[in-house]
């Protein structure tokens, strides 16, 4: 990796690492009530499902060359049969998800990645690898905790388990897309840091309902 765009992605993330957070460090020891898995996949479902529009308007948006064959492979594992918002239907069902209205913090993790994307390229690169970068160990705790605290085993870690080994594939894809394109600094950080708040406020927002 660059080293200047490797030490502006840390310093984005410095406080933004996802499995710090007070939430998943509750889903890695257990604590969390069946009732916020449920929430949680009715929730995350969103995302999920808006994910391949994002990447296929990315994709379109840059022109042929490594960079655009990087976005079209990532689209290509996102939505092959079966697709990851299948897998994740499978993990939802499990945990009697129901459709709900989307949360307020769910709203606005969308918003921030349609913002990187009417961005420029570069932003919007930097905004998915925010969360790739953290994907696979955060995919492999969540599956670990499920496993382990809440009986889950099966087709309702599959889609847990694709992302802790793919992760780092798309992680690297995006990496080379975005240095390909030899962004500025600030869109790198500007990118990195709103995903990775919005992210960051999704997460709060699961346990403040439970504070509530």
């Amino acid at each position: 990796m660059n080293e200047t765009i490797s030490t502006t992605i840390t310093a984005a993330l410095s406080n933004r690492l996802l499995l710090s957070h007070p939430f998943y460090q509750r889903w890695e020891a257990g604590e969390l009530d069946l009732s916020e898995l449920t929430s949680y996949a009715e929730q995350y479902r969103f995302f999920e499902a808006m994910l391949p529009s994002f990447l296929s308007k990315l994709q379109d948006s840059l022109p042929e060359g490594m960079a655009r064959s990087s976005v079209a492979a990532n689209l290509a594992d996102e939505i092959s049969s079966p697709s990851h918002l299948e897998l994740f239907e499978t993990f939802a069902q499990a945990f009697a998800a129901e459709d709900a209205e989307i949360s307020p913090a769910m709203a606005n993790l969308l918003a921030a990645y349609d913002s990187v994307l009417h961005g420029s390229a570069a932003q919007a690169l930097a905004g998915l690898f925010a969360y790739e970068t953290q994907g696979a160990a955060i995919a492999d705790s969540k599956a670990d905790g499920l496993a382990r605290h809440y009986g889950a085993s099966g087709a309702a870690l599959d889609f847990w388990h694709a992302h802790g080994s793919i992760e780092i594939d798309h992680a690297a894809w995006t990496l080379d897309a975005l240095e390909s394109l030899e962004p500025t600094l600030e869109e790198v950080a500007s990118g990195t840091r709103i995903v990775a708040d919005a992210w960051w406020a999704f997460l709060d927002e699961r346990n403040e309902l439970v504070a509530a």
